[in-house]
């Protein structure tokens, strides 16, 4: 019987998105937010945590807070792990943050990772936007979205794999809530007990 890889969930350093959340309790309508001064220091401080770890593999989530978080936690780690950008982790989308950005320009400004396998629109842009213009992705799609990529990952072959994304997403995966840079190891067996 093979052993059940190692799967750590890592939630991105926090974003512009977080900070003005949390001072105002309004969306501030960060479309795709970036990591502030403070989420880069909360990536530096996880990095070496996690640099001990021999990663085969990185799946990060498209929004540009993830990928930021992965290129400081991965960039220069010792197993050298490949990164792989997918989209069936990314947000929960219910706020502007969650709203990604065309592929083109996260290649453009991403050129060493591939992203080519996705489409331009990768997030949620189907039915009646709300007042502030976002899509709200319907609770179905979003579970459905869950099952997937906890099937994709009990489909991989690597035995050690980073996952960086997001908090609602992890909650709903784990069954934990996550602070900025935080992680958790995933149990695939275990179904999580959601509050």
């Amino acid at each position: 019987m093979s052993m059940s890889p190692r799967i750590v969930c890592i939630r991105h350093g926090e974003s512009t998105f977080n900070a003005a959340h949390r001072a105002t309790g309004r969306d501030p309508l960060h479309t795709d937010a970036r990591l502030t001064e403070r989420g880069h220091a909360q990536v530096r401080s996880a990095r070496a945590r996690l640099r001990e770890i021999p990663f085969e593999l990185v799946v990060t989530s498209p929004l540009t807070r993830a990928i930021e978080t992965t290129m400081g936690l991965f960039g220069e780690h010792p197993a050298a792990p490949q990164i792989l950008v997918e989209v069936l982790h990314r947000e929960c989308q219910e706020s502007s943050c969650d709203v990604g950005r065309a592929a083109s320009q996260i290649a453009a400004e991403f050129p060493h990772l591939r992203v080519d396998h996705l489409p331009e629109i990768w997030w949620h842009a189907d039915g009646e936007p709300n007042a502030h213009g976002i899509h709200v992705e319907p609770r179905h799609l979003f579970d459905r979205r869950v099952r997937e990529f906890r099937a994709w990952l009990g489909a991989r072959t690597e035995r050690t794999i980073a996952v960086v994304g997001h908090g609602t997403f992890f909650y709903h995966l784990t069954g934990q809530w996550l602070d900025n840079c935080e992680s958790t190891d995933l149990d695939l067996a275990a179904e999580p007990a959601l509050a």
